[in-house]
């Protein structure tokens, strides 16, 4: 019985799951902030185009 604690307390084959684990979930969060934050600059440079538009009419300025 003993032998079988301390074999698994040395054992440390769970412990590359668990930081791959975290390193894919560091990485998500990454790619979730970044898209969020692509998405709304690309909003807001379309809105900027639209009122552009609307507001030059043909005059061909903005």
């Amino acid at each position: 019985m003993i032998k079988f604690i301390r074999n698994f307390v040395n054992d440390e084959a769970g412990a590359s799951a668990a930081e791959y684990a975290l390193i894919l979930a560091l990485v998500g969060t990454g790619i979730a902030v970044a898209a969020f934050q692509l998405g709304g600059a690309v909003s807001g440079a379309m809105n900027k185009a639209t009122t552009c538009i609307n507001a030059s009419g043909n005059s061909g300025s903005c």
